[in-house]
């Protein structure tokens, strides 16, 4: 790989560029397209799939083609009328209720965090040092996810090396890349020191208990208790947190996912005074349209309200 190659492959998320390859090989070899392509075998291509592929799905193949275009130095056939008016047509056809994880309670957070710590203290007690491990890495990926609000891939692509720990404070975690960071600067997220909950100590027992000084925070434990030295795989984030909402008994584990956690924050936050302005720079969005896709009311179905200013009753 020469140099130019390699620092256009980084300038891609990898995840983003496993999605376009897979978009890419979806179009040209199951469907038998050919590229470059045409605006029209791009709209018969929708019209293929839209009986199997949601629409949000059919977006991102139709932002891959576009990408391998313009890479390529071909016209973008993705913007044609056509290929626009088919995509409203399968959204007319196949309307479709955007899909939310659902939201991480604080009550779901204590009780999580409770079954955590007596297993902790139980392991170390015993002398089983994988499972007082385990214990310890998965209380810390909970309490750091919910009160940081780190997105599922944030917390698998954290580093020791680019958290910093004030004492009586907090902790600083930097990330070099993040959502919708066009100018890859990186960004800066504080953590704050609780009295209970908190997200620091349960970081630092962690760290102190695997015996880690450098590379990823959240690793995979086998069987036998050796640590990997690679990082979690995103893949195996949701799976290893329902697993861990099952065993703590959680009702119904299966309904929530990585971004539970930050909804959660967002609507407890919000439930707790906090305005737009600071949720915002606390989470790290950049835009009020995409935090309040994240934000449930305390009283979403406005029930309190509406009864609170209803007509006295007439006798």
């Amino acid at each position: 790989m020469s140099d130019i190659d390699r620092f256009l492959q980084a300038a891609t998320r990898e995840n983003t560029r496993q999605s376009y390859q897979s978009a890419l090989r979806d179009f040209e070899v199951v469907w038998g397209g050919f590229l470059p392509a045409t605006s029209d075998s791009v709209a018969r291509y929708l019209a293929n799939r839209a009986d199997t592929h949601a629409v949000n799905t059919l977006r991102q193949r139709l932002a891959a083609l576009a990408q391998w275009h313009l890479d390529q130095g071909f016209p973008d056939p993705t913007k044609a009328a056509v290929v626009r008016q088919v995509l409203r047509g399968i959204q007319a056809v196949y309307p479709a209720q955007e899909k939310r994880a659902k939201p991480f309670q604080i009550d779901q957070l204590m009780l999580v965090d409770q079954w955590l710590t007596t297993g902790a203290d139980a392991a170390q007690a015993q002398g089983e040092l994988a499972s007082e491990q385990r214990y310890r890495r998965n209380k810390a990926l909970f309490l750091l996810g919910f009160w940081r609000g780190f997105r599922g891939d944030e917390l698998t692509r954290l580093q020791i090396e680019h958290i910093h720990v004030t004492p009586g404070e907090g902790m600083t975690c930097y990330l070099p890349r993040t959502k919708g960071d066009r100018q890859y600067k990186g960004g800066n997220f504080k953590v704050p020191l609780l009295s209970r909950l908190c997200p620091v100590t349960a970081y630092e027992d962690w760290i102190a208990v695997a015996a880690l000084a450098e590379g990823p925070v959240f690793r995979a434990i086998d069987r036998w208790g050796n640590i990997c030295a690679s990082g979690l795989n995103i893949d195996s984030l949701v799976p290893l947190l329902r697993s861990i909402l099952h065993e703590a008994n959680v009702d119904a584990p299966e309904l929530y996912s990585a971004h539970s956690l930050r909804r959660g924050f967002a609507s407890w936050a919000t439930a707790n005074g906090w305005d737009l302005k600071t949720l915002m720079e606390h989470i790290g969005w950049k835009n009020a349209q995409s935090a309040m896709r994240y934000i449930d009311g305390e009283d979403s179905f406005n029930r309190r309200r509406i009864e609170q200013n209803l007509p006295p009753v007439l006798l």
